[in-house]
């Protein structure tokens, strides 16, 4: 692994205000002119995991400020779901255009402060793009079934209207692209939404909601359309267990921890809320003797080091058959040891920093287990000096799926192990709680059918010949078990965003009662 290069970040204060971010920034807004500086709200400081350096500073709100931003979301959504579904589509095919002015400002600022490289920040925001043109063409599209009456005369169909103010809490390894796949669904869908970041990514939270304002500004110019599109951004403690337990909020959408998810799925639960989980993935990426080894040892590579492994598709355990095991473990050794570790918004390097320090002594402490645990140090391993939060993309050789294999760490890691025949395999990578992304390398239809089969994997992503990261937004994302069970993006996910409603009319002049029930006679 190639040595970090001097980093070179004096354009900051440029991109700060090109994207609208004041030095104190305010960390709630309604809208237009909906700023809101609470006198009562905590600084919150933005660090930059390259340097270790602060990049801006946030006002967190309060409760307070908090009701008053759900009491304008609530406000809005009266008038917003009442508006043609595809004139809700136009304002959001407005957004995607804004992202699109926006892409690269906005890609690089993701890159600074979450961490990963430039072309990944860059591709995050593409995903807000792509997100928001699938929501405008589903803007003339929310279709309900019509289904024959068993009474004369009769017709049964359905509908979907909007379900309300939805709350949107993100985590900070996607801090846009999430919110985005939310966002533009819910609003096509009729309901606004209040949207509560990880406060360890505010800053690109802030230059998105500044794009949002500029364009319901846009479609409304007399008044805009305040409370559509709302931030608070506040401690997990006060702003976020007041969203999960506020009844106004009739959606919740997490993504996040496994523990979290529960903690928030009992408390939504107990007031008859919806929520919409993603959480832990511990995904498995399986390579049989047939496979072409370019693509796989390709796919491995991107999906276990991008990001610094802290996507939830992150490709976290490996299974190589056992009759290839040593040529393969051999070129992908010699691909990580050929990766260049370095500042983010260069164009060379291919992984950044981990998020925090926090993230170093969750990798370097599961590496003890590991090793602890049985398993072979092939590459990595390290913690890079300096300022900055970067380590070593690792691989692991373990005897089996341990204690440490089986939980999901978010740090650039790597558990390779071997495997006999393909009933193994399979049952090995189901044999974890999380059930997000799996894949399979082979050019044996029989063997990549049997992986998507009923009793093949267990994820609600199962690929064939390309890795478990990387997803599209026209397929629904999500994963079973402790991953939650939610689905965002593509795909039927737009109906989490509405209630269904059945409705039967009785075009006859009698009254013939369902199951042939004779009454008063």
């Amino acid at each position: 692994m190639t040595p970090i290069d001097s980093v070179n970040q004096t354009h900051i204060p440029a991109l700060l205000k090109k994207l609208k971010i004041e030095s104190d920034q305010a960390g709630a807004c309604t809208g237009t002119d909906g700023w809101i500086h609470d006198p009562q709200g905590k600084p919150l400081v933005s660090i930059n995991p390259t340097t270790g350096e602060a990049i801006g500073q946030v006002t967190m709100a309060t409760r307070q400020t908090y009701d008053q931003v759900v009491r304008v979301a609530a406000e809005r959504f009266r008038d917003w779901r009442n508006r043609p579904a595809p004139q809700r589509g136009q304002l959001v095919r407005d957004l995607g255009n804004a992202l699109r002015q926006n892409l690269e400002p906005l890609g690089e600022l993701v890159a600074l402060e979450m961490g990963k490289i430039r072309a990944e920040g860059i591709g995050e925001v593409q995903e807000m793009i792509d997100i928001c043109d699938f929501a405008v063409g589903l803007s003339r599209q929310l279709c309900g079934s019509t289904m024959h009456s068993e009474r004369p005369q009769h017709r049964m169909y359905e509908q979907w209207h909007p379900l309300g103010p939805i709350g949107i809490i993100s985590s900070f390894n996607f801090p846009v692209a999430v919110w985005a796949w939310n966002a533009a669904l819910a609003a096509v869908c009729g309901d606004t939404m209040v949207w509560k970041p990880s406060p360890l990514t505010p800053l690109v939270s802030v230059a998105v909601q500044q794009i949002c304002n500029q364009v319901t500004a846009d479609h409304a110019p007399e008044k805009g359309l305040d409370g559509l599109f709302n931030l608070v951004i506040g401690e997990n403690i006060e702003i976020g267990q007041t969203m999960v337990s506020d009844p106004r909020l009739p959606l919740i959408s997490f993504t996040g921890s496994c523990q979290v998810g529960r903690q928030i799925a009992t408390i939504v639960g107990a007031r008859l809320g919806k929520t919409l989980l993603e959480l832990g993935g511990n995904n498995a990426l399986i390579v049989e003797p047939d496979a072409n080894l370019d693509l796989a040892l390709r796919a491995i590579v991107f999906g276990a080091v991008g990001t610094a492994g802290q996507r939830c598709t992150t490709t976290r355990r490996l299974f190589v058959h056992q009759s290839i095991e040593a040529e393969f473990t051999q070129r992908l050794v010699e691909s990580y040891q050929q990766i260049k570790i370095g500042d983010p918004l260069d164009p060379l390097p291919l992984m950044g920093p981990v998020l925090n320090h926090p993230s170093i002594e969750a990798y370097s402490a599961a590496i003890k287990r590991a090793l602890a645990e049985g398993g072979e140090l092939l590459t990595g391993g390290k913690t890079l000096p300096g300022n900055g939060c970067f380590v070593q993309p690792t691989i692991i050789r373990m005897p089996g799926q341990t204690p440490q294999v089986r939980e999901e760490t978010f740090a650039p890691i790597l558990y390779l192990m071997s495997y006999e025949s393909i009933e193994e395999a399979i049952a090995m990578q189901n044999d974890v709680l999380q059930g997000l992304s799996s894949s399979i390398f082979t050019t044996n239809l029989l063997t990549a059918e049997h992986f998507l089969s009923a009793s093949g994997s267990d994820c609600g992503i199962a690929n064939v010949n390309i890795g478990t990261s990387g997803a599209e937004i026209g397929g629904a994302f999500g994963g079973e078990k402790e991953t939650g069970g939610g689905r965002e993006s593509g795909s039927d996910a737009w109906k989490n965003y509405m209630r269904r409603q059945t409705n039967t009319i009785n075009w006859s002049p009698d009254l013939p009662l369902a199951q042939g029930i004779q009454f008063g006679k």
